[in-house]
């Protein structure tokens, strides 16, 4: 199997609970309609994308989770300017604006978005970076242009499991993206993603996971009531501290990153 095609054992009627206390019909249409309208209101800024400052994109990708109904606290450390990758566990698609939140960044996206209508054009045009997950001879290829877009000082943003979880369970790290950091010479900067319903328990209707459709999951989220997203932004991995891969995909897992402490500030 190839390092880029790593499975999770998590599906909708196994792991997503029921919505206990579902939101009234026209206020998760209300909701989906005010995320249309956020949505569409940034890619009509996409042709002034450079002159956008980072702030005002941090607020938008904010605005999107929220428009959705969900609250959103952000705590921990600030990402650094410069080159910077940074990594977080993976649940929803409502990680990649709470991770673009963090800091605006290229997003790492397997090659079949790109096929999608509508939405792979404007991947394409937002600077969303393809990887083909089938094709092991593409690795070295892609780790090194990766490290390229890092040493031109930008940010990008991986989901190193390579899948969706549910919350309550999480995967292992892949290597292969650390690779590019290391070569590049940048920092790594962990992200945790937790999402909480009303009691403080995992909120599993904003997983999206399995053979889950986007509109099935698009509704759960608008329907959701109660559910906050929890972003916490762990102190970055400084380059050299880790010399290898293993130790460095080792180092960014969310529970090795909870026991560092401010240590890695540099």
């Amino acid at each position: 199997m190839s390092v880029w095609l790593p499975g999770a054992p998590c599906t909708p009627r196994g792991c997503v609970d029921p919505t206990a206390t579902a939101a009234a019909v026209p206020l998760a249409v209300l909701r989906l309609a005010v995320v249309g309208l956020v949505l569409a209101a940034g890619i009509a800024l996409l042709p002034l994308g450079r002159w956008i400052p980072a702030g005002a994109v941090r607020r938008w990708c904010r605005w999107i989770v929220r428009a959705a109904g969900v609250r959103v606290s952000f705590t921990g450390a600030a990402a650094p300017t410069g080159g910077l990758l940074l990594v977080a566990n993976h649940i929803s698609w409502l990680d990649v604006p709470l991770l673009a939140a963090v800091r605006p960044a290229h997003m790492l996206a397997k090659s079949e978005v790109r096929r999608w209508p509508v939405a792979g054009a404007l991947a394409a045009r937002g600077g969303v970076l393809f990887i083909d997950r089938a094709r092991l001879r593409a690795l070295p290829d892609t780790v090194a242009a990766l490290a390229g877009v890092l040493r031109g000082g930008a940010a990008v943003a991986a989901f190193p499991e390579g899948s969706t979880w549910c919350g309550r369970a999480q995967g292992t790290f892949r290597r292969a993206v650390f690779q590019a950091a290391l070569d590049a010479g940048v920092p790594v900067q962990p992200v945790r993603i937790r999402y909480r319903n009303p009691r403080g328990g995992a909120a599993t209707a904003a997983a999206f996971v399995g053979d889950d459709t986007l509109i099935a999951s698009l509704w759960r989220v608008a329907s959701a009531r109660g559910v906050t997203a929890e972003v916490e932004v762990r102190a970055p991995i400084t380059p050299g501290r880790h010399g290898d891969r293993r130790a460095l995909a080792r180092a960014a897992q969310p529970e090795a990153a909870a026991g560092r402490g401010s240590s890695d500030h540099g």
